[in-house]
């Protein structure tokens, strides 16, 4: 028996009551509404985010609407949004950026405040006005994180994390760790009471623009070695699950959204949970989601990394087949692009193999897919059923190589 989670409340027309509720407890009257974001948890919990247009005393604005629904009541921190009733059932509900989980997003997401933490900091040489800062929200994931760009006029670029108040302190260490050890991580401008981590700019530019390239942005070697570069002290820091040990998990996700798609799913993840059993988890360090959205580069080197959160012990196949996967899965390409992404595939993990054992590889890739399977359906993409099916295409074909 299924749990009610909230998806076909959350995800239906029926949640516009509960949307305009909520804006008129504020002092408003909604006047539009569109699904913005959704966060599935099969059978315990939905959280989505919409776009919305209200009229408030002081004139029309367009809003970000957050709504959680649990299959078995409210959490300690749903309290800390507005509680809203639909039949038995009750939501938390809150107007961006009041985020239940992410007491900095508040403070985080306006240039007035934001200019008084970088002041108070002292992260620039010279006060930061709020006119002199551009702020743009680089990515949301309601009630998990939020990551920022600010960029102080004529001067540097921070980009702040707005992090839960358990993984705050967890993720300092870890930037800490890396940096006193010179792998090249991102400088810490400032920390924060509200769990507001401000990180410095890293040189070069992102691996995820310089795939495109017409010449290599770096080596597989180099990619390797940044990795080889951790410390020691790494492997001793919390385990966390490598994406293999989730497949399942990812994969019943996917099938809640595409439920014609539950055999060929339940197929792969009995492959890969096979083909990787009784294998130990690993004690080398790692960087725990590797890709190339975590790599700066420049002049053919790899000068930076970047997320540093989930760095702990595992295997270094975990990372290379991230990297693989997130290569393989790339969105809405032209044909000069998507043929130098095959390239570099075809360069790299030949060189890959000889690191690590390529059938793990493979399905160690496979399932890091169908975990990036459920972004296109959470970010309400357009044609997020094609992205989808296509991202399983791409994890089939690596577990038909290797079965």
């Amino acid at each position: 028996m299924t749990a009610d989670d909230g998806a076909g409340l959350l995800t239906s027309d029926g949640v516009g009551g509960l949307l305009s509720a909520a804006v008129s407890h504020a002092g408003g009257a909604l006047v539009a509404w569109t699904l913005d974001h959704v966060d599935a948890n099969p059978n315990q919990s939905t959280t989505a985010t919409y776009s919305a247009i209200v009229d408030w005393p002081y004139g029309r604005r367009d809003e970000l609407l957050g709504v959680s629904a649990r299959a078995r009541g409210l959490s300690a921190s749903d309290n800390r949004a507005e509680i809203f009733a639909d039949g038995d059932r009750e939501v938390a509900v809150w107007l961006y950026p009041n985020d239940p989980d992410l007491p900095g997003l508040a403070r985080a997401a306006y240039p007035s405040s934001m200019a008084a933490v970088l002041n108070a900091y002292r992260a620039v040489p010279t006060p930061v006005a709020p006119d002199d800062l551009d702020l743009e929200m680089i990515a949301y994931r309601p009630r998990r994180r939020a990551v920022l760009r600010a960029g102080v006029r004529d001067g540097e670029t921070f980009y702040v994390k707005v992090l839960r108040e358990r993984l705050f302190h967890d993720v300092s260490k870890r930037h800490k760790l890396l940096l006193g050890a010179g792998v090249p991580a991102p400088r810490i401008a400032a920390g924060t009471a509200d769990f507001l981590l401000v990180l410095g700019e890293l040189p070069g530019r992102p691996l995820a623009r310089a795939v495109f390239d017409a010449v290599p942005p770096c080596t597989a070697e180099g990619l390797i070695e940044v990795l080889d570069a951790m410390p020691p002290a790494v492997a001793a820091l919390e385990r966390r699950p490598a994406w293999a040990d989730s497949v399942d998990h990812y994969a019943r996700m996917v099938a809640a959204a595409l439920p014609a798609e539950q055999e060929r799913l339940d197929a792969l993840t009995r492959t890969i949970r096979a083909g990787l059993a009784g294998l130990p988890p690993g004690d080398e360090p790692t960087h725990g989601d590797f890709h190339e959205g975590q790599v700066h580069v420049e002049g053919g080197l790899v000068v930076g990394i970047l997320d540093v959160d989930t760095i702990g012990p595992g295997r270094r196949a975990d990372d290379l087949a991230c990297l693989i996967a997130h290569l393989s899965t790339i969105q809405r390409m032209n044909p000069g692009q998507q043929e130098r992404v095959h390239r570099l595939l075809r360069e790299w993990v030949p060189v890959f193999d000889r690191r690590v054992d390529p059938v793990e590889l493979r399905l160690r890739a496979a399932a890091v897919i169908i975990s990036l399977a459920t972004g296109p359906y959470r970010g309400q993409e357009p044609e997020w059923e094609r992205e989808t099916l296509r991202m399983l295409d791409s994890a089939e074909a690596l577990v038909r190589q290797v079965s």
